[in-house]
């Protein structure tokens, strides 16, 4: 792991432990609904995912999820699209680094009862351990900008994701100079 990535973790996981202790970015469910996730969606999901959500977009909601899919949330943090898409009535694989996002997003399938339908699992997006080919959808909300190694990423993404699947990203791109605030958040991931 790079020290960028030690970092990311170190402040990701913060999150995960104590989402209440002033982030120096949006989180939690006032991010979700400026996001567009409508609150009777937010209302039928634990607060210990919604609480810690850290995502860019509403990729769970935007993207084309049937029953039969078994979705990717690569980079699931506490879970909130990963809980979106099994109540969608997909299953769900939800991948993280950070250990103490993916203990916060069991918590809440276990509360969800989704537990059978969300496998969570440790390790960098770039090395997955799924087989070639055995996704049907990936849900990519808000991590290429914290992972160094964006070509392995997007290659681990062509291998597991099937032919015809199909992948649905989001991220944050500037279109100016960061604020002084955001220059603030930063330093935080130091």
């Amino acid at each position: 792991m790079t020290e960028l990535q030690q970092r990311v973790e170190r402040a990701y996981s913060q999150i995960a432990l104590a989402p209440a202790t002033d982030p120096p970015f949006p989180i939690g469910r006032s991010l979700a609904e400026g996001l567009g996730y409508p609150a009777t969606w937010l209302d039928t999901l634990p607060r210990c995912a919604v609480d810690a959500f850290c995502g860019v977009a509403r990729v769970s909601l935007l993207a084309d999820i049937t029953a039969q899919d078994l979705v990717l949330d690569l980079g699931c943090g506490a879970g909130m699209d990963s809980l979106i898409a099994a109540q969608r009535g997909a299953k769900v694989v939800a991948a993280d680094f950070s250990l103490a996002m993916l203990e916060r997003g069991r918590q809440a399938a276990h509360q969800a009862g989704l537990d059978s339908q969300i496998t969570f699992l440790h390790g960098p997006a770039q090395h997955l351990p799924l087989r070639e080919g055995s996704v049907d959808v990936a849900l990519v909300n808000g991590l290429f900008n914290l992972n160094p190694f964006r070509e392995e990423l997007f290659a681990e993404l062509a291998r597991v994701v099937r032919p015809g699947g199909r992948v649905f990203a989001a991220e944050l791109i500037l279109s100016q100079p960061l604020p002084a605030r955001a220059l603030t958040a930063a330093n935080w991931f130091t």
